[in-house]
């Protein structure tokens, strides 16, 4: 039986994301064996791997490009880790040494009894000789290959550098590189873990470790009980995987899941994104995270008077920093704070979250976004996230706008499909207002949906994400359902 690898091992020793290996499977190109896969098999789907190529230290299914680069040397785990990393290492190719010891042995008796045939009969003599021959064959055709670059090398640098980490029981898979904890890596995979303070105080982010090795390496007020600890209890925030684990740990599956919070959060930054948006950057304390879903909103608070409610324009895969998309418009009290009271270092309360606008990251489904006007924030979170969580065979981003200056963020989006093999961006440029349009019923607006139908004729096979004013999803989640998307695949949120 050859030797298997899950395709998450498989997708990062290879440099591409785990949906490109299963496509591969379904096309019939790489055989598979109950979800696993052979280093043979995945050779033969890549052949132009190279042992220098940097794919193991780079995010998985981004091109070569200017702008993203390497998880490089820097990212090394602490030396701890590091250490016992690289003991168990050394004891497997000690006990790989002895075992080589060992079947050289065996085939140097086996030939040494082969000699003893040479005064039997001929046809005694026919089968030693042929038997040797094969022998000598076999052991020059295992030195020929060793000389070829293989995934088992690959395979050793990675486990320096990262431990491969299963959740039970949803099955979800993720890497722990350098120094990251446990908690750190799943929030930056996309997953959504139980935590709270992420400090080691609360003792939410408690998980059993069924099976491999761990590290405390971040101190802990939080006191595990000595049956906890017997069982494999440790905290995800305090502990780091040495080898790869297996833990069994909650996860939020539905925005109800999520326990309403109050943190502060300090203004890192302000800058204008186009005309009419600002860029608000909050970045909470170590100690004060918000745990959120990507697409949900939050109510900012600034001082007694002034508070707005605004969806996180980014994914909780770095939770201490939320971005967010004020539109700044005449009128607008809460924007014209912001964009000429506010100041950086100030402290801002937020409230949340709030709303169900969050990826079914369940559905393996190939995902269309469509982003009218200023969707575009709740929508960003969603495609970070998909992206973190890396199980969509593709993503389309298709932002409406009434007119092209309304695209104040459009470098992203082109830099995610000049980055990413799966991802595409389609910017629509209605030249007339859209809520007049829509409110009308007028063609312009379904001559701009229709783009997506000549994309994408049959849309059952999709997963539909909306996000604009009220009046423009109701209207496009009405044209999507009479052009075949089925109601269960359909997910929108109204911004205002």
């Amino acid at each position: 039986m050859p030797q298997l690898m899950n395709l998450s091992r498989a997708a990062r020793l290879v440099g591409v994301t785990r949906v490109a290996l299963q496509k591969k499977i379904k096309d019939g190109v790489l055989p598979s064996f109950e979800g696993m896969v052979s280093e043979a098999d995945v050779l033969q789907a890549y052949p132009d791997i190279r042992l220098e190529d940097s794919a193991v230290f780079e995010p998985k299914g981004w091109r070569t490009h200017a702008g993203f680069g390497v998880r490089a040397l820097e990212h090394l785990p602490n030396k701890e880790v590091l250490a016992a990393r690289l003991a168990a290492l050394g004891k497997e190719l000690a006990d790989a040494q002895a075992e080589l010891m060992a079947y050289r042995t065996l085939a140097q008796g086996l030939e040494e009894q082969l000699q003893t045939w040479n005064d039997a009969g001929e046809e005694m003599q026919a089968a030693a000789a042929s038997l040797k021959l094969w022998l000598h064959q076999a052991l020059q055709t295992n030195r020929h290959r060793a000389g070829f670059p293989n995934l088992a090398i690959r395979d050793v640098f990675l486990r320096i550098m990262a431990s491969h980490v299963q959740l039970r029981p949803s099955g979800h898979e993720f890497f722990v590189d350098g120094a990251d904890t446990l908690l750190e890596a799943a929030l930056r995979a996309g997953l959504a873990p139980s935590y709270g303070c992420s400090n080691g105080n609360c003792g939410k982010c408690k998980a059993r470790v069924v099976s491999g090795e761990v590290l405390k390496v971040r101190p802990h007020d939080y006191v595990l009980s000595d049956e906890e600890k017997s069982s494999g209890y440790a905290l995800m925030c305090s502990t780091t995987a040495v080898s790869d684990v297996v833990i069994e740990a909650n996860e939020a599956q539905a925005a109800t899941d999520i326990p309403f919070q109050r943190v502060t959060a300090y203004v890192k930054s302000i800058a204008p994104l186009g005309d009419d948006v600002l860029l608000l950057h909050l970045q909470t304390l170590p100690d004060q995270r918000l745990r959120f879903l990507a697409g949900q909103n939050v109510v900012l608070r600034l001082g007694h008077s002034l508070a707005a409610e605004f969806p996180v324009a980014g994914c909780p895969c770095d939770d201490r920093n939320l971005p967010f998309h004020i539109p700044n418009v005449p009128g607008n009290h809460f924007a014209n704070y912001v964009a000429t009271k506010l100041k950086v270092g100030e402290a801002v309360d937020v409230e949340g979250p709030h709303g169900d606008f969050i990826l079914h990251k369940e559905s393996s489904r190939p995902l269309i976004f469509i982003a009218f006007g200023k969707g575009f924030a709740p929508v960003k979170g969603l495609m970070e996230q998909a992206m973190a969580l890396d199980s969509s065979e593709s993503m389309h981003l298709y932002w409406a706008v009434s007119h092209a200056p309304n695209l104040y963020f459009s470098n992203w989006p082109r830099a995610m499909a000049d980055a990413l093999d799966n991802f595409r961006y389609t910017p629509l440029v209605a030249a007339a207002d859209l809520e007049t349009a829509a409110a009308r019923q007028e063609k312009a607006f379904g001559e701009l949906l229709q783009r997506i139908v000549d994309d994408y004729p049959v849309l059952s096979n999709f997963d539909v994400y909306v996000a604009g004013t009220e009046l423009l999803t109701d209207a496009a989640g009405k044209w999507l359902l009479e052009h075949g998307l089925p109601g269960a695949q359909l997910n929108v949120s109204a911004v205002r």
